[in-house]
């Protein structure tokens, strides 16, 4: 008979399980540090960013404010050699008109008062409009910011002015009423020098201030670059 083997409970049964190893802790010192150090590094990351954004926005704006200055003094030049070109023709003929008018009217005679045409100054405006549109004054310095504005907006009075004489010219003719025309032209030369002196003056004092502005600014981005 063959035998016959009877397996015992105690082969198949497994022996404990080992326990899990436990997983190390890291060290707390460590990982404080580490997150102080995170902290720190994107704080810095942030602020470097903040500074450079600030920097570029300085150095645009004043870029702007130094090619808004260099037109507005081409232009101020410009308006300054129109008003020069004629300031002296309107004394002349302003004193030619009240030497008119000072006779009696029968004594009067047209031919006597030397008009060489009126002689108007359209003043050149662009580059102060663009400085108004892009904001560029805002970056100026104030004191000259105030000076420019000035200025120009005593070129619109001389500006409102010629307007006037130029409606009135159309308005009155000149062989039927020709004292009707010299008086509109009295009124206007006698406005004109006084307001021309003025703005000459001033193209005087505001030239100079511009130059320096700019020379401040261009010292300041030589000594930025280096």
């Amino acid at each position: 008979m063959p035998e016959i083997h009877i397996p015992k409970l105690d082969d198949h049964q497994e022996g404990p399980a080992p326990a899990p190893a436990k997983a190390a802790r890291p060290a707390r010192g460590k990982s404080l540090l580490t997150i102080a150090l995170e902290v720190l590094l994107i704080s810095v990351g942030v602020f470097l960013g903040l500074a450079g954004e600030q920097w570029r926005e300085d150095r645009r704006h004043r870029e702007l404010a130094e090619s808004s200055l260099r037109r507005l003094r081409t232009e101020i030049e410009t308006n300054r050699k129109a008003v020069a070109a004629v300031k002296d023709y309107h004394v002349k003929t302003y004193e030619s008109l009240r030497a008119y008018f000072g006779k009696e009217r029968k004594a009067r005679n047209a031919a006597d008062v030397h008009i060489q045409g009126l002689q108007f100054v359209f003043f050149e405006e662009t580059a102060w409009n663009l400085t108004l549109t892009t904001q560029a004054l805002t970056y100026i310095d104030r004191d000259l910011a105030f000076a420019l504005s000035r200025l120009y907006g005593e070129q619109r009075i001389s500006s409102e002015l010629t307007r006037g004489m130029s409606q009135a010219m159309y308005m009155l003719s000149i062989p039927d009423n020709f004292d009707g025309f010299a008086a509109a032209a009295g009124t206007y030369y006698g406005d004109m020098v006084i307001q021309e002196p003025k703005l000459i003056e001033h193209y005087d004092e505001i030239l100079p201030q511009i130059d320096r502005a700019l020379g401040e600014r261009i010292g300041d981005r030589h000594a930025s670059n280096q």
